[in-house]
């Protein structure tokens, strides 16, 4: 049985000759360059994070601790590379998806500060018009201690002063939503 030829067809009138159309060299290129950016996305992580990714091949895991203290840019070109050549020895899915996970849970708490900033905002400028919402959502909240704590950030952007009270305010705010 003929060899099997990789890439481009021979000219060949043998209809026996099989044709192997493995993937081209640019989407080898490609998945290699995919892999290279997954790697410089776990070198980006900070130690806490990636601790919560599986890496199980411990020469990988070694070059991305590693890439935090190289400094030079061609050193870090250099060691990208390095740990994309690594990144080819595992399956990225695994990781791909615990940085899928990780990405979606940032997003997700920035949101959630987003909309508390919103809400002290809105308490801020509303006062209580604004107030029977959050009891409404949190009936465990302070009726008192809120409405200290919105007057005294009212009376802090009149006088245009530095925004403590604002601020206890945000706090009091994402407290109240850590324990619903």
């Amino acid at each position: 049985m003929p060899k099997p030829i990789r890439g481009k067809r021979a000219k060949s009138d043998d209809p026996d000759m099989e044709f192997d159309e493995g993937p081209s060299k640019s989407a080898r290129k490609r998945e290699m360059t995919a892999l290279q950016e997954l790697g410089e996305a776990l070198c980006a992580l900070s130690p806490r994070e990636l601790g919560k990714i599986p890496i199980d091949d411990e020469d990988l895991l070694a070059a991305i601790e590693e890439s935090s203290r190289i400094k030079q840019n061609s050193a870090m070109r250099r060691h990208r590379q390095y740990i994309g050549k690594l990144m080819r020895r595992i399956d990225p899915e695994p990781l791909q998806q615990a940085l899928d996970a990780l990405y979606q849970s940032r997003t997700n708490d920035t949101q959630r500060f987003q909309q508390l900033e919103e809400l002290r905002d809105k308490l801020i400028r509303d006062g209580d018009a604004a107030l029977g919402k959050v009891i409404n959502q949190h009936p465990g909240a302070d009726r008192q201690q809120l409405r200290q704590l919105i007057r005294e950030a009212q009376r802090e952007a009149a006088a245009e002063k530095p925004p403590a009270a604002s601020r206890r305010l945000f706090r009091y705010l994402r407290e109240l939503q850590a324990e619903a």
